[in-house]
């Protein structure tokens, strides 16, 4: 069995090692430019064109990420670069939904505490009491109910918020309201407090956080966007802080990375702004998961995290 890997920034012989003590019998190695040895797996985050074109050979592509987006669209720039039949396969969890757990729930007490505008009045010298938000009051919406928007939703009802869901297809989740659909997106965002984005990015999740979707949910609303910077236009969320209908905003991603120095988000005082960390890639646990998938393609079975190259995840 032969193994390829290619990440631009993370520990390559840390990967190769890893995957060799779970995988003894593949022979795994670092794909450098030129390289068009016959290989059975490519793992991958980011490929070069030259990477993947022509691997008619292949069992399995492995996204090192829940994020697909990336080598989709690379594969809509040249048709045919992703050999037809041969399954790509994302990250389902590998250590992540703890994390998009923990971020959003920091940032949920921060605004139903109303943290972030004491913070504004400490830094204007004002003893401010504020009336406490009630519970009730503080429905929390959640765009995406894959893995991760189901496993951030379970815990956010775990503190004991009223949450509900929007997606695709209708979800079964418990305690949590579910909505899907376009025709059922407006009920979704209406009386929603906190709107989280966990969508994936397909043609037809871009650019779905404007000005209009923003301006129907509760005024003075919170949003925490944690899935990808093309979801939102950036410009539009500067009008929605402006006029109100936006109190603040959570951003972890960015439509660029990294934002240039002149962007408005830097300075801005109701955006709070971390760079792309809400989850990361454990490797540890990714490599668990991609060898279970590996020896499951071996066996003739569906590897879990089986993407659908039409749906976009």
């Amino acid at each position: 069995m032969q193994i390829i890997f290619y990440h631009p920034t993370s520990d390559t012989q840390q990967w190769i090692d890893g995957l060799r003590r779970r995988l003894p019998q593949a022979q795994i190695r670092e794909w450098v430019p030129g390289d068009k040895a016959p290989v059975d797996y490519a793992l991958v985050w980011h490929p070069p064109y030259e990477m993947l074109a022509d691997r008619q050979t292949l069992k399995g592509i492995f996204v090192l990420g829940a994020g697909v987006d990336a080598i989709l669209n690379q594969e809509r720039q040249h048709l045919g670069l992703l050999p037809a039949g041969v399954p790509l396969v994302r990250l389902e969890d590998s250590g992540m939904a703890k994390q998009m757990q923990d971020y959003v729930l920091a940032y949920v007490l921060r605004y139903f505490r109303r943290m972030d505008e004491y913070q504004l009045y400490q830094r204007q010298k004002q003893w401010k009491p504020l009336t406490p938000f009630a519970l009730g009051d503080f429905m929390i919406g959640i765009l995406g109910a894959g893995v991760l928007g189901k496993s951030v939703a379970e815990s956010l009802v775990a503190w004991g918020f009223n949450v509900r869901c929007w997606s695709r297809s209708a979800k079964n989740i418990a305690q949590v309201e579910s909505f899907h659909g376009e025709e059922q997106l407006p009920d979704f965002l209406h009386g929603t407090r906190v709107l989280i984005n966990l969508l994936p990015n397909t043609p037809h999740t871009a650019g779905i956080i404007t000005l209009s979707l923003m301006r129907q949910l509760e005024k003075n609303a919170y949003l925490i966007n944690i899935a990808r910077g093309a979801h939102l236009n950036e410009a539009d969320l500067l009008v929605a802080l402006e006029e109100g209908t936006v109190a603040a905003a959570a951003l972890d991603v960015f439509a660029e990375e990294p934002l240039t120095d002149m962007h408005p988000f830097w300075s801005h005082p109701r955006i709070s702004m971390t760079p792309h960390i809400a989850a990361v890639t454990l490797p540890e646990e990714a490599m668990d998961q991609i060898a279970a998938n590996i020896r499951a393609i071996e066996s003739d079975r569906q590897p879990a995290g089986w993407v659908d190259r039409q749906r976009g995840y």
